[in-house]
């Protein structure tokens, strides 16, 4: 008897607290394919693809509100920026290589390294302020961080004839500042005149 009051109040408390089906989506899922639309809409320098890619490489996205999808795509920017100055700091050490030899390459190289530098330190901050909920300050800072990957970037092109060893690297540094922009400006809306 007594097992039988344990079946039917197993099968009440889940009918109270629902059943989700199996091949149901996750709402984290939902949210976002959601945020990712709505990045991709504000924000043209944003692919709904690259943002869900992005956002879908974290394990904690799946479970993830907004704020928290905000603080994920902050880290995948600093992972990003830490790979790249590591990488930078790679090419400048490549003694094998006669590729970057040229000065002017090394020059820019160098430039990139403490712009990348410059960048990790500020999108520490970025984290800190985000999670404060001082996105205003989170904002600029970010964005800083989305011109340091520019700055690397046209460094190379003064020259004629020159090409950057970083255009990927500053692509996806570009894009994911971006997002992380999109979804910071969704709490708040960016102060006048940033971004």
């Amino acid at each position: 008897m007594s097992s039988i009051l344990s079946i039917s109040l197993f099968i009440q408390l889940l009918l109270l607290f629902g059943v989700q089906d199996a091949g149901a989506t996750p709402p984290s899922h939902n949210l976002i394919h959601e945020t990712c639309r709505k990045c991709a809409r504000n924000d043209p320098n944003l692919s709904y693809d690259f943002c869900v890619t992005s956002l879908q490489a974290a394990p904690d996205s799946r479970c993830a509100n907004l704020t928290q999808l905000g603080v994920i795509s902050l880290k995948l920017t600093r992972q990003n920026l830490t790979a790249t100055k590591k990488y930078i700091r790679h090419l400048l050490k490549n003694k094998t290589s006669h590729q970057y030899d040229d000065p002017y390459i090394r020059s820019c190289l160098k430039d990139c390294f403490r712009l990348y530098s410059d960048a990790i330190l500020s999108l520490k901050e970025a984290i800190a302020d985000y999670k404060s909920t001082n996105y205003a300050d989170a904002n600029i800072k970010v964005s800083s961080v989305l011109d340091a990957s520019t700055t690397c970037e046209d460094g190379f092109k003064e020259k004629q004839g020159v090409s950057s060893p970083l255009t990927k690297r500053n692509s996806d540094t570009f894009h994911l500042s971006a997002l992380a922009l999109s979804i910071i400006n969704m709490h708040d809306p960016p102060p006048i005149g940033i971004h």
